[in-house]
This record gives structure tokens, C-alpha cells and sequence, in this order.
């Protein structure tokens, strides 16, 4: 599977708001059920379609982020990609991504003279560093709200 990059246009954006209700009833449904498949009908040609569970609750997450005008990607696990690519997931420069590769922050291999990571890699990473960055802005706060800064 190759990456794909689109961004959401207005038209897209309203059908996916106009059908989320309807599939979170149907993503309810699907994980109460105890199978593994989840059945969809395609109107136009009245057949059945059998889907994985987990197709469902990604369609889910596909139409809400649509719903909200947002832009996504969808990137397999094992996908490896190239430094440029990594950085700009992360929000950071493409240099300061190498510096944290090469202080082994997040794990890479070379190809050649090229950079490549495992996008399970950076995904672990990006979440840790979200979790850290969480875990501070709560002890700003609750110390905030110990010294009475009126926050």
C-alpha cells in the first residue's frame, strides 16, 4: 500500500458530516458484534460487501477528520520513509529530526547515504513526546492553581 496525501475540499467535507451520525450507529453495532466481518450494502447494485471490523472503525475516523475539514494520511506501519518526510510529520526541521536520530531517540536505518524510518518508530516517538509534553502543561497548571495565578 503507498501513502496517500489529500486534502478535504468543502463538497467532502459536508457529505462526511452529513453521513457521520448515521455511521457511528452503524460502528456501535459492528463492535457489539461478535464476528470479525461487518456487512455493508452497496445501494446501487443492492450487494453485500464483507469488510473487517477494523475497516469500519478506521472508516469512522476517516469521515470524522473529513467532517472537520481536516487534511490526512494514511501510512501503513511498516512503511519506511525518508527524513523530509518524518520531519514534517512531526512538526520539526529536518535537521533537528537527524540530530535526534543520531543521538538515538528514534531508531533508522541507512540506505546507502539515506535516512530511513519505520513509521511505527515515529509514531512511537510522536506519542511519547505528546504524552511528555501533557505531563508538563498538567504540573504548570495544578502549580498555577496551588500559587493562585488566577488560571
Amino acid at each position: 500500500m503507498q501513502t496517500s496525501f489529500t486534502k478535504t475540499t468543502k463538497g467532502e467535507q459536508q457529505i462526511a458530516k452529513n453521513s457521520i451520525f448515521k455511521i457511528h450507529l452503524a460502528s456501535k453495532k459492528v463492535k457489539k458484534n461478535k464476528g470479525r466481518l461487518a456487512k455493508i450494502k452497496l445501494t446501487e447494485h443492492g450487494d453485500f460487501l464483507e469488510i473487517p471490523k477494523k475497516a469500519v472503525l478506521l472508516l469512522v475516523e476517516i469521515l470524522e477528520n473529513m467532517a472537520e475539514g481536516k487534511s490526512f494520511t494514511l501510512v501503513p506501519a511498516n512503511a519506511e520513509i525518508g527524513t523530509q518526510q518524518a520531519a514534517e510529520l512531526l512538526n520539526m526541521s529536518r535537521p533537528h529530526l537527524v540530530k535526534l536520530l543520531e543521538e538515538g531517540a528514534i531508531p533508522f536505518k541507512k540506505v546507502g547515504t539515506h535516512r530511513r524510518i519505520e513509521f511505527k518508530h515515529l509514531d512511537k516517538y510522536r506519542r511519547k513526546s505528546e504524552e511528555n509534553k501533557n505531563n508538563k502543561l498538567d504540573f504548570l497548571t495544578k502549580q498555577a492553581q496551588e500559587l493562585d495565578l488566577g488560571y
